[in-house]
């Protein structure tokens, strides 16, 4: 079975995240199959960065999110670029 859930990566006590699709039963750092998004809870305000496309992808495909990345995905939705009429 397949998740979605964080990586953790960066400095001791700095710490920053992968959002990653990952086997469940693997471990935390394990091997993973993709990259889907960043988060680094440190910066003020923290930054969060989902490819919601790909996370859609995966979820169809019977990928699980983890309760932090559910929670992410809802606070951070996609934003849709603005078109500049010149």
């Amino acid at each position: 079975m397949l998740a979605i859930r964080l990586a953790r990566t960066g400095a001791k006590k700095k710490p920053t995240y992968r959002v990653v699709v990952i086997e469940k039963e693997r471990a935390r750092d394990g091997a993973f199959l993709e990259i889907v998004g960043h988060c680094n809870p440190r910066s003020n305000p923290a930054q969060v960065n989902l490819e919601h496309d790909r996370i859609r992808y995966w979820i169809e495909r019977g990928a699980q999110p983890s309760p932090t990345v559910r929670r992410l995905i809802e606070k951070h939705p996609k934003q849709e670029p603005e078109l500049v009429v010149a």
